[in-house]
């Protein structure tokens, strides 16, 4: 995790970028972001779960315009005081698992952003629509389609909003190439290829628990393959086959995925090939047209990202992801602004078919239709 130190070196040299003329011009048309100036109340937001990537967002979020934290919650009372300190939380905004229901009577937070463990997502998230806050889910959303239905028809009831951490939806380099894509630029859309994984240490990591990660490399960084695949096809795939290679069955027990390759087909007739790996190295996706192409590499990382097309590199300012994130979903949220990419619960629910599916097909061998 970078430190606080590096953190403001890195934002300062990105906003110096980003004030220098042309610049924020050029980034507000080919992002498709809003980066209009914003003087309305923040959205006050209380983080579930302060853990190294619950970190990684407050940190990211000192730099927020529009989102800013107010409260957290929490097991670990050590942690809560921590923060406290850190970001000058009043007690009354710190809660544990046990007495989190009474945000409900708590009028300065506005949403929760869970990031817990994947198999603690459902549950957290319905206690938080009853209490009348709206919810932001680090992905995947659930462990499975059925849980991820279960959510959003709490949130429904409840009339909140419900997101889903999809930093990437908000990626100047990914929304430039997705939008050159649309501009048809690319030409007829052939193939996707994505790879996403890196070899996991700590084999006593929560990651590795079945219980509570809900199965692997597929279900922690192969989301972003899955939901690569969509976003740069521009196309909701209709077919699945996958094949599941172990290494270490010491390490990746039953039901803990080690490396698993997966195959996509479109209605155009494009195939997506990916692979999402615990063991191996992973961090690329590449775009193929009959008229042009386009890499990202990396592609899902923190960055910086790097990307290039058939006519030449782009190079947008990088920012921290979790801070644009945390700006665009406050518009979301405050405003009903409608982002390039959904990143709601029926966004969530699509990856977790997806992966369900792909789940089938390993156990199975045989194609599994999709329908999103």
């Amino acid at each position: 995790m970078n430190s606080r130190r590096d953190f403001l070196q890195k934002l300062t040299a990105s906003l110096i970028i980003l004030n220098l003329p042309g610049q924020v011009s050029a980034y507000a048309a080919t992002s498709g972001l809003n980066t209009q100036t914003y003087d309305g109340p923040p959205l006050r937001v209380a983080i579930m779960g302060l853990g190294s990537y619950g970190s990684r967002v407050a940190e990211a979020m000192q730099a927020c315009k529009k989102a800013k934290i107010v409260g957290v919650i929490s097991g670990t009372p050590s942690k809560i005081s921590t923060w406290q300190s850190k970001y000058n939380i009043p007690a009354k905004n710190c809660y544990n698992y046990e007495n989190f229901d009474d945000i409900k009577n708590n009028p300065d937070i506005d949403a929760v952003y869970v990031i817990t463990p994947n198999a603690l997502h459902r549950d957290q998230v319905i206690r938080v629509a009853k209490a009348g806050k709206h919810v932001i889910c680090e992905k995947p959303m659930g462990l499975n389609a059925k849980e991820c239905e279960e959510m959003i028809d709490a949130c429904k009831k409840a009339n909140v909003k419900l997101l889903v951490g999809y930093r990437m939806h908000f990626e100047p380099n990914t929304v430039e190439i997705i939008n050159q894509r649309s501009r048809g630029e690319f030409g007829r859309i052939l193939s996707f290829e994505g790879g996403t994984g890196f070899p996991i240490g700590d084999p006593t990591q929560w990651r590795l628990n079945k219980a509570l990660a809900g199965g692997g490399s597929l279900m922690d960084v192969g989301i972003y393959a899955v939901n690569g695949a969509r976003y740069m096809v521009g196309q909701e795939p209709v077919w699945v086959t996958a094949q599941e290679t172990k290494t270490n069955p010491a390490k990746f027990k039953e039901g803990v995925d080690e490396t698993i390759q997966f195959q996509l087909g479109f209605p155009n007739g494009a195939i997506a090939s990916c692979v999402t790996s615990y063991n191996i190295s992973l961090d690329r996706f590449v775009l193929n047209g009959d008229k042009g192409f386009a890499e990202l590499r990396p592609a899902f990382g923190y960055g910086p990202i790097k990307a290039r097309t058939n006519k030449g590199e782009l190079s947008f300012p990088h920012v921290m992801h979790q801070t644009t994130q945390m700006d665009e979903m406050a518009g979301i949220i405050l405003g009903n602004n409608k982002p390039v990419f959904p990143v709601d619960g029926e966004e969530g629910l699509k990856d977790l078919k997806v992966i369900d599916a792909i789940y089938l097909a390993v156990k199975t061998g045989k194609k599994v239709p999709l329908s999103l």
